[in-house]
């Protein structure tokens, strides 16, 4: 296959995920409507608590990481979700695209959605709560959301969204060190004062994305290639 006909399959898997998130209500609210709650309620609570404004840009650095991680990762998972909630998987794998057409193509819808949140939350936090996101500079907010997209749910624990890792008791500790996320957030923190705990935080946690991305990859491929032999791929389609 030709790059034009790659670039071609990925566009159709961006047109196809964007019609679907914009004929879906639920889509407003996991971009809007809970995105918006958190950042507000979380900087509320800072109020409340009478924290020092260093700590409570700590922790709305940590509540908007989460909002964009959720936003992008429920994209890529929506990607073959919805066909399987329709049964209709097996005519997105008899269309001419392959594996890398169709996260590449989820993962650009997936960003696209992040950034314009991204940018909903600053422009509230700057408004709400006087926290400017974007005074850590361009280049640091692009090094964040081109790689903070990692991972979600249990490995939030793990990545000190609201607190620093060096908390967290050793072995947990241990695991946070291999989270992507927890390098971007370090990195992306320290331009607002607090001392880096990692040595190269954006060099490896792009390293860790980059072998991550083509483990879930490969796993994603072998994954479809059994349920094509075993003929899986057919009994979850109508």
């Amino acid at each position: 296959m030709s790059w034009r006909a790659d670039l071609l399959a990925v566009w159709a898997v961006v047109v196809r995920n964007a019609l679907m998130a914009s004929r879906n209500v639920f889509f407003f609210f996991e971009l809007l409507f809970w995105p918006i709650v958190g950042v507000i309620s979380i900087g509320l609570m800072t109020r409340f608590l009478g924290i020092t404004p260093a700590q409570a840009s700590f922790v709305l650095i940590g509540t908007i990481a989460l909002s964009v991680v959720n936003v992008c990762q429920l994209e890529v998972a929506y990607a073959v979700l919805m066909d399987v909630w329709s049964k209709s998987i097996k005519h997105q794998f008899l269309a001419p695209i392959g594996i890398r057409h169709l996260t590449v193509g989820s993962w650009l819808v997936g960003m696209v959605r992040g950034g314009a949140l991204f940018t909903l939350l600053a422009v509230l936090a700057w408004w709400a709560f006087d926290f400017r996101v974007l005074a850590a500079g361009p280049g640091a907010v692009a090094a964040f959301l081109a790689f903070a997209w990692a991972s979600v749910n249990l490995v939030l624990v793990l990545a000190g969204i609201y607190y620093p890792v060096s908390v967290l008791p050793a072995p947990a500790a241990a695991f946070a060190r291999a989270i992507p996320l927890t390098y971007f957030l370090d990195a992306y923190r320290s331009h607002f004062g607090f001392a880096s705990e990692f040595a190269a935080p954006i060099a490896t946690g792009l390293a860790l994305s980059v072998v991550y991305a083509v483990v879930a990859h490969l796993a994603f491929y072998a994954a479809v290639q059994r349920a094509r032999r075993t003929g899986l791929l057919l009994k979850m389609s109508e």
